[in-house]
């Protein structure tokens, strides 16, 4: 589906972004395209105003379809799919409040770990903190299926008894399952997951790694300022240097001076920032 099937003609009068009209229905590469023009704009709205509300709202809804795909990653520890949806939007909201358009990473890398961890937090908050019997685990597997099997069959979420006289157990026994079912086993993520598009996906596809630059942006925000605060000629050496990658006997021929003097010019700049960033430390 496109982006001209699923966005208004007219854009939103107070921040200029489109209109968009069902948003979850979104293809992927299209609301790939589409959260990064929203994020670019609520960096600059006001927070609490209308259209900040508008361009937030919609980035949820707009992402929810990788909330649902990192949820069936769950689907076998018997719990509701949509409580896990639920929990996992949590993370989704805390990843679109907390992104950073200057770290030059793709939202989708930043955002599924947010939503896997809060599911991982929700499951870990509710589960057994001992190890659960073998026994209990196979009933567990079991349990779910004849669930699924119950409630296709009859419409509604099966009792109790009706689960043991399907399972030949006592109702104490499935219960014991039940409450067993809260330590879920989560599925490999090279397990292939359906997915709308033609092949199969697996929920590793759409985990970032690790940047290492990211370790860096903290230094580079606290080295900025200090930077601003030399002359001008430093700050001259300084891009020569690390920004052009001018070598030191070219930045002596640019400023008139020795490949030596600006050897220990670079040193004593270098110096002093370690210095001033160790202090602020």
């Amino acid at each position: 589906m496109s982006v001209t099937t699923q966005v208004d003609a007219a854009a939103d009068t107070d921040t200029g972004l489109p209109q968009i009209t069902n948003p979850q229905q979104m293809a992927p590469k299209d609301a790939r395209h589409l959260t990064k023009l929203f994020l670019d704009q609520l960096a600059v709205l006001e927070e609490g105003t209308r259209a900040y509300q508008y361009a937030r709202n919609t980035l949820i809804e707009m992402n929810m379809s990788l909330v649902r795909f990192a949820a069936r990653r769950f689907r076998s520890n018997g719990q509701d799919i949509e409580d896990v949806v639920q929990v996992g939007t949590i993370g989704l909201i805390k990843a679109i409040d907390r992104f950073e358009i200057s770290r030059e990473v793709q939202f989708t890398s930043f955002a599924v770990p947010y939503i896997v961890g809060e599911i991982k937090r929700y499951f870990r908050d509710t589960s057994w903190s001992v190890h659960v019997p073998r026994r209990l685990q196979e009933a567990r597997a079991e349990l779910a299926r004849a669930t699924d099997e119950l409630s296709s069959r009859l419409g509604r979420k099966p009792t109790a008894s009706e689960l043991a006289a399907l399972m030949n157990l006592t109702e104490a026994e499935v219960v014991e399952a039940q409450v067993a079912a809260n330590g879920y086993t989560a599925a490999s993520l090279d397990a292939a997951i359906s997915s709308d598009s033609e092949e199969d996906a697996t929920l590793f596809n759409f985990i970032g790694q690790e940047d290492p630059a990211l370790a860096r942006v903290e230094d580079f925000h606290a080295l900025a300022p200090l930077i601003a605060e030399l002359d001008e000629r430093d700050r001259l050496i300084l891009h020569l240097r690390f920004v052009e990658e001018r070598g030191q006997a070219q930045i002596g021929e640019r400023l008139g001076i020795s490949q030596m003097q600006v050897s220990r010019l670079i040193s004593r700049i270098l110096g002093r920032l370690r210095s001033q960033m160790l202090a602020q430390n």
